[in-house]
């Protein structure tokens, strides 16, 4: 008898609950009293329970009913969100819109813009990948992701197109009880090669056995940011990080940043997003690039 149950009873019974009263659920759903009473009344004949006490003046839930407010609830809620999709999808709109984030990308950036999408689409969920390298355009170009925003890759494989969004601040550090953070003037190669070097792990085919930014020839390699900033903390090596990631270690002196041979004070890493010539993204998608484009350059 479940299957019988139709979206129309599901609506008469919320509409019941929270205006109080059948009259009330009509006046709400331009119905008449007596086609309420009777959506309500045949839901629970095919549910096999009775949803409302009907002993006083105004009908009161039961413990049946309760219980199954929530499930009809989410049935109703599932039902509009459907809608609003397929209507979004018919007029252009993504269904989903996955994005693959570089790890140097300031997180509270993604989250600020993510907050007004949710305002602008709120039927198309965000699917977000945080990777590095090679991983960052690995997924746009085989289709898993409709842009990258990649920072950390010099070299861009052929039929990506880049659109240019912000410079993060990179700096080289290392604990202060580190030996390379008592070094006075600009520390050569020879010597940065002495000393473990923190390196991220290129967990992508399109540049496996590339190396990027290694100066030495000692080098611990960790699977995420987390993880290198928690090494770099507890004196295990030296290496690269985006500045707003060691900003408060860098005030509070854990933490100091290295002149290096060869890495100019102030260098930004330039960040764009990218997305494949052919198959650029759509209007979520679009407004996300615009809407990353606008951010602080405060962020660089």
């Amino acid at each position: 008898m479940l299957e019988s149950v139709s979206l129309d009873q599901l609506r008469a019974f919320v509409a019941a609950v929270e205006t109080g009263s059948f009259s009330g659920a009509a006046r709400r759903l331009l119905r008449t009293q007596s086609a309420m009473s009777e959506a309500i009344a045949a839901l629970e004949t095919h549910l096999g329970v009775s949803l409302f006490d009907r002993g006083g003046r105004y009908p009161k839930l039961t413990a049946e009913g309760t219980a199954l407010l929530l499930d009809a609830r989410q049935v109703l809620s599932a039902m509009d969100v459907m809608k609003a999709r397929a209507k979004g999808m018919a007029s252009g709109i993504e269904a989903e819109l996955a994005i693959v984030v570089d790890v140097f990308f300031p997180l509270q950036a993604l989250a600020g813009a993510a907050t007004e999408f949710r305002r602008e689409f709120p039927a198309t969920p965000l699917r977000i990948y945080v990777e590095a390298l090679g991983a960052v355009v690995e997924p746009v170009l085989d289709g898993r992701a409709a842009f990258g925003i990649a920072g950390s890759l010099p070299l861009l494989p052929a039929g990506l197109r880049a659109e240019r969004l912000m410079s993060v601040g990179f700096a080289m550090v290392a604990s202060a009880d580190h030996p390379l953070a008592s070094w006075n003037g600009i520390i050569p190669h020879d010597e940065l090669a002495r000393h473990v070097q923190l390196v991220l792990t290129d967990r992508s085919e399109l540049t496996r056995d590339r190396e990027f930014g290694v100066m030495s020839a000692s080098t611990w390699r960790l699977a995420d940011l987390f993880a290198k900033h928690a090494f770099l903390l507890s004196g295990l090596g030296w290496g690269g990080m985006p500045v707003h990631a060691v900003e408060a270690d860098l005030r509070s002196g854990r933490l100091v940043t290295l002149s290096v041979e060869g890495v100019p004070p102030g260098h930004a890493l330039p960040m764009s997003a990218v997305y494949r010539s052919a198959a650029p993204p759509g209007p979520a998608g679009r407004w996300m690039i615009d809407r990353l484009q606008g951010c602080s350059s405060s962020l660089s």
